[in-house]
């Protein structure tokens, strides 16, 4: 059996004023490394055989307090950013809402596709679950913690279960530094095992972008 630990990174300064971060390298503010210290002892004891973590310094900032417990290196992959939300980054989200409505409301409405150069959720999932497969892949019959970002995660993971966005939009995203758990085996493939685990329960931004 194979272990996917599919993690979020930690609190940023942005996750807390509800601006959009997509693909923009935001660090984690003090409550961000707060909560990956904290998170790091429970994943270290189910033994990972490796780390591998977006190159955005949030998620990688999160897997360095893994690493610091377990001595295991952190190998980053850039398919693992966040969804690149285009022409919102760096704006609140009221200033989205205000600025683009229509499309706003389509991508509230659950529109894989709503514009203003959004990446589509189909590519986000195909880009994520590729290099969650391929970290999977690497480590056959071992433990893999993934540390990434909230709305790539689930598309990512979505991919690897064959969950359509329908039923991807039934999930609740992970708060930070809560994560995901798959297991494979070769007579019933990917299964979703546990989701949003982890030490705090916090809100979580808006489709955690």
């Amino acid at each position: 059996m194979t272990r996917l630990i599919v993690w979020r990174h930690g609190n940023t300064d942005w996750n807390a004023a509800n601006r959009v971060q997509g693909q923009t390298d935001v660090p984690l503010n003090e409550l961000g490394r707060d909560q990956a210290r904290a998170a790091a002892p429970l994943l270290a004891a189910l033994r990972p055989d490796a780390i591998v973590a977006s190159d955005l310094s949030r998620a990688a900032e999160t897997a360095a307090a893994l690493a610091a417990l377990t001595g295991l290196p952190v190998r980053t992959d850039a398919r693992l950013r966040e969804r690149h939300f285009g022409q919102w980054q760096g704006l609140h989200l009221t200033e989205v809402a205000e600025r683009f409505p229509e499309e706003y409301a389509r991508w509230r409405a659950g529109d894989p596709d709503p514009g203003t150069d959004v990446e589509p959720l189909h590519d986000l999932g195909e880009r994520v679950g590729t290099a969650l497969q391929e970290a999977a892949d690497a480590a056959p019959g071992g433990t893999v913690v993934i540390a990434t970002h909230g709305g790539g995660s689930r598309q990512g993971v979505g991919r690897l279960l064959g969950w359509d966005t329908a039923v991807l939009r039934t999930i609740g995203s992970l708060a930070n530094c809560h994560w995901t758990e798959l297991h494979h085996d070769d007579a019933r493939g990917w299964q979703l095992r546990a989701h949003n685990v982890g030490l705090i329960t916090a809100p979580v931004a808006v489709d955690a972008v």
